[in-house]
C-alpha cells in the first residue's frame, strides 16, 4: 500500500496547471474532461465500439470493433472506472440466459474478457442491459432488467459486488415501485437522493422516478411523454457535465436516430433533443458515457490511508488538534498519536461518490469538514449540509504540482493553510492561496 499511495504522489505531482495567460479563470471553469462512450452498433451486435469526446457530443472513434466477447454477443456494454484504475464492462451476453458478461481494459479500447456472472434468481430467462452504478458509499453495483416470465415483462433488480475483484455478487433485489414491465434502468445519485431514467416496456417512453435508497421505494416524478421526447425509446444514460448540468442519452430505435439533451435545474426542463453527430445517430445502439475530469489527480481508494503535506512547508502536514485542523511538523520520530493525528482514511465522498471525505484514524468516525471556513474534525450529524461540509473533490495542485482539494458546496474554494491553520478560501489568480492550498499525496505517517 505504502508504495501505491508513493506512486499516487508522483503521479499527482506531474499534473499541468493552467498556463499564465490563463490564470484570470478559475479552475472550474478550465476543467475539461474527456467522455468515453461504449456502446454496440448497427453493424454488429458481436462487436463492441470505443468513441472519445471532450465535450460529450462530438465523438471521434477510438477503435472499432474494441471487443468480442466469447459468448458471440455484446449488447448494451456499460462502462465504469474501478478503484484498481483499470475499466470495466458490463454487458448483456445473450437474447435468453442468466448471464451478465464482465471485461476489463487498462487503457479503455483494449479488452479482455473476465468472467460471466450468473444470477441465481429462479426461472429467471432473460437478463438485460446491466449498467453500473457506484453509490456514495464507495460500494459497487449493477442496475439489470430481469424476466423470469419468458420475456413477457421486465422488472429492474441490483445486485452488490462483495469483493473489490468484482467475482462474488449478491442476490438481485427488486428496484420496488419501478414495474411491473420496467427495462432499461440507469440510476445517478445527487445528494442523497436516488435519480432513475427508465424505460416503460408497455409504452415505450422513457420515465423518470427518485427514492431515498437505490432499492426504492421510487415515486415517479416524469411518465409519459413527460419531456417531450416522444415514445418508442429506449437505452437512457446519463453523465455529468463539466458546467454541472447532466446530458441524456437515448436510442430512439424505430425511426433510426440517436439523441442527447441536457438539464441544468435538476431534471425540471430539457434542451431540445439533438442528433448525435458525426454521423453515429443511427449507427451506435443502446451507448453508456464515461466522464473524466482532465487533468485531476488519480481516482483514491476508499479505505486507503493517506496522509497531506503541505507543499510549500514539506516538514508540515495537515492533522487535527482539539478538532481543528492545523499544518503542523510530523516526521517518523514524532509519538505515535500525533503521526496518528496526521494519517486519514480516504472514504467515498459522503454528499457525492466523485469526490472524497477524509476520516480521522485518531479518533475514527470523525471527518475533516469546513465550518465557518475552519477546518475542523467533527462527527457526522447525519445531515446533508454535513456531507456537504465533509466531502472534497481533488484538483491539480493551484500551485503547479501536487493536488488542491476544493468544497464540494462552496464551489470555487479550496483548503488552504494560512498561519498554519486551515480554512477555506474563495479561489484568487495572485496571492498565496495557490501554495498554501496545494499539497502531496503522501504515504501514511502511521
Amino acid at each position: 500500500m505504502r508504495a501505491a499511495v508513493l506512486a499516487l504522489a508522483l503521479l499527482a505531482s506531474a499534473i499541468a496547471v493552467p498556463s499564465a495567460a490563463a490564470r484570470d479563470v478559475t479552475p472550474r471553469a478550465m476543467e475539461s474532461s474527456r467522455y468515453t462512450m461504449t456502446a454496440f452498433t448497427n453493424s454488429s451486435e458481436s462487436n463492441m465500439y470505443v468513441y472519445r469526446s471532450t465535450d460529450g457530443a462530438n465523438f471521434d472513434l477510438a477503435k472499432g470493433p474494441a471487443y468480442t466477447p466469447p459468448s458471440g454477443l455484446i449488447r448494451d456494454p456499460s462502462i465504469m472506472k474501478h478503484t484498481d484504475g483499470r475499466y470495466y464492462l458490463a454487458y448483456t451476453t445473450g437474447w435468453t440466459g442468466n448471464t451478465i458478461g464482465l471485461a476489463r481494459s487498462d487503457n479503455q479500447v483494449d479488452w479482455t474478457f473476465l468472467r460471466n456472472i450468473t444470477l441465481p434468481t429462479a426461472n429467471l430467462t432473460r437478463t438485460w442491459a446491466p449498467e453500473w452504478f457506484t453509490d456514495s458509499d464507495g460500494s459497487v453495483h449493477l442496475v439489470v432488467s430481469l424476466s423470469v416470465d419468458g420475456g413477457a415483462t421486465f422488472r429492474p433488480h441490483e445486485l452488490r459486488a462483495l469483493d473489490s475483484g468484482l467475482s462474488s455478487w449478491s442476490t438481485p433485489a427488486p428496484l420496488n415501485g419501478l414495474g411491473p414491465n420496467y427495462i432499461d434502468t440507469f440510476v445517478v445519485k445527487i445528494g442523497s437522493t436516488y435519480h432513475a431514467f427508465v424505460k416503460n416496456e408497455t409504452t415505450k417512453y422513457i420515465e423518470y422516478a427518485t427514492a431515498t435508497s437505490l432499492t426504492g421505494a421510487y415515486t415517479f416524478r416524469g411518465t409519459g411523454n413527460w419531456a417531450g421526447w416522444g415514445s418508442t425509446l429506449e437505452g437512457p444514460a446519463l453523465v455529468k457535465l463539466d458546467n454541472g448540468g447532466w446530458r441524456l442519452y437515448f436510442d430512439a430505435y424505430s425511426s433510426g436516430h440517436y439523441y442527447s439533451t441536457d438539464s441544468h435545474d435538476g431534471f425540471a426542463s430539457w434542451t431540445a433533443k439533438a442528433d448525435l453527430p458525426g454521423g453515429l445517430s443511427g449507427f451506435v445502439r443502446h451507448l453508456t458515457v464515461l466522464r473524466e475530469p482532465s487533468g485531476t489527480p488519480p481516482a483514491l481508494t476508499a479505505g486507503t490511508k493517506i496522509s497531506l503535506r503541505s507543499n510549500n512547508f514539506p516538514d508540515r502536514y495537515v492533522r487535527h488538534r482539539d478538532f481543528l485542523g492545523y499544518v503542523d511538523v510530523v516526521n517518523s520520530a514524532s509519538p505515535l498519536a500525533t503521526r496518528q493525528d496526521a494519517t486519514f482514511t480516504v472514504r467515498a465522498g459522503l454528499a457525492d461518490a466523485d469526490c472524497y471525505s477524509f476520516e480521522s484514524v485518531n479518533p475514527t468516525g470523525r471527518y475533516l469538514r469546513h465550518y465557518d471556513y475552519k477546518v475542523r474534525l467533527d462527527a457526522s450529524d447525519g445531515t446533508a449540509v454535513f456531507r456537504g461540509d465533509a466531502t472534497f473533490c481533488a484538483r491539480p495542485g493551484l500551485s503547479g504540482s501536487g493536488a488542491s482539494l476544493e468544497s464540494f458546496n462552496r464551489p470555487g474554494m479550496y483548503v488552504r493553510h494560512q498561519d498554519y491553520a486551515l480554512r477555506v478560501d474563495q479561489y484568487q489568480a495572485t496571492g498565496t492561496l495557490k501554495a498554501d492550498g496545494s499539497f502531496t499525496l503522501a504515504a501514511p505517517l502511521s
